[in-house]
């Protein structure tokens, strides 16, 4: 963990503020790479992740932008109350949204937030000299995050911009994704019908799945619980032991009434965190982090929301 503290909050739009944060004892920070997030421990005790929005090289301070969703478990609301000053514990850098080396140019899309990972990356190729263009929609212009850096010459003519109010076209996918290529990657953040209608578009226009690279912000829907859930039992394999899993509770609420931790940090099937090896049964994938491939192999799962399709889990635990 990095002790750091808050040196700078801004507004980015509305709803929408950055934060700056700095080593407490002075001392840099670990390089990263664009598209790579931390962990941040707030002090009401929530663990939430946040995508680095400023470039790689300054190794300073870290940026991410936070949305403040009236809806949510209490993360973003947290993050809003932070002022200059105060102090934090966070995690390393970790990066499940890299840019792909192999890629010769690059299609970037933003949906509203999702415009941090996706800032970072323009920046990042624009300074590399490799091909891109950026496609960042928003609801309305007071919603435009980050507008000074998305006019700043490096980026000037590949950053496009869709606003649903206003008399600014909105996004036509279909134009955009109709020349797939193998050296051509895709990458798309944003809320998950977003996301969902990016990608769907290009799957229809036949674009390989190995090119296409997304990252949830948002599970939507609470996914751990369904009208129709049932109860299963989950057996771990170094014991022995049959914990039952009733309806109205996740996996990893269960093994915690048990006295069986696991790592947890969203909550929502979105970061990885608490990923498990499934050694027999067939889990009921519920996550945003395994691809439609890993979900299909079955032998991993994310007990904070995923379920269960058979009657028993067996679990390397």
């Amino acid at each position: 963990m990095i002790d750091v503290v808050v040196i700078s909050v801004r507004q980015e739009a509305t709803d929408i503020r950055s934060f700056e944060l700095a080593r407490a004892d002075g001392a840099e920070l670990p390089p990263f790479e664009a598209g790579a997030h931390i962990d941040v421990h707030l002090p009401d005790g929530l663990i939430r992740q946040y995508s680095l929005c400023n470039p790689g090289a300054v190794s300073g301070y870290y940026q991410i932008g936070v949305l403040l969703e009236p809806g949510s478990l209490g993360g973003s609301r947290a993050m809003h109350a932070l002022q200059v000053g105060d102090q934090l514990q966070i995690s390393e850098p970790r990066n499940l949204f890299a840019l792909a080396p192999e890629g010769r140019r690059s299609l970037l899309f933003a949906g509203g937030i999702g415009i941090t990972p996706i800032l970072a990356m323009a920046e990042e190729l624009a300074q590399s000299g490799r091909a891109f263009e950026c496609h960042y929609s928003v609801r309305s212009p007071d919603r435009t995050a980050f507008r000074e850096r998305l006019r700043q010459p490096a980026l000037d003519g590949r950053v496009h911009v869709y606003r649903d109010e206003g008399g600014d076209a909105r996004l036509d996918a279909e134009s955009v994704l109709a020349s797939p290529a193998s050296d051509t990657h895709l990458y798309v953040c944003g809320p998950p019908g977003y996301i969902d209608y990016v990608l769907g578009m290009a799957r229809t226009l036949g674009w390989p799945d190995a090119n296409l690279h997304r990252e949830y912000f948002s599970a939507g829907e609470d996914p751990a619980h369904k009208a129709d859930d049932g109860r299963f039992d989950v057996k771990i394999a170094s014991t022995g032991q049959v914990i039952a899993i009733p309806a109205d509770q996740t996996v990893a609420e269960a093994l915690e009434r048990e006295g069986i931790d696991i790592p947890l940090s969203c909550e929502q099937g979105i970061c990885g965190t608490c990923l498990t090896r499934v050694l027999d049964g067939v889990p009921d994938h519920r996550d945003l982090f395994l691809s439609e491939a890993e979900q299909a192999a079955n032998d991993q799962f994310t007990p904070c929301c995923s379920r269960s399709l058979s009657k028993q889990l067996v679990i390397d635990l």
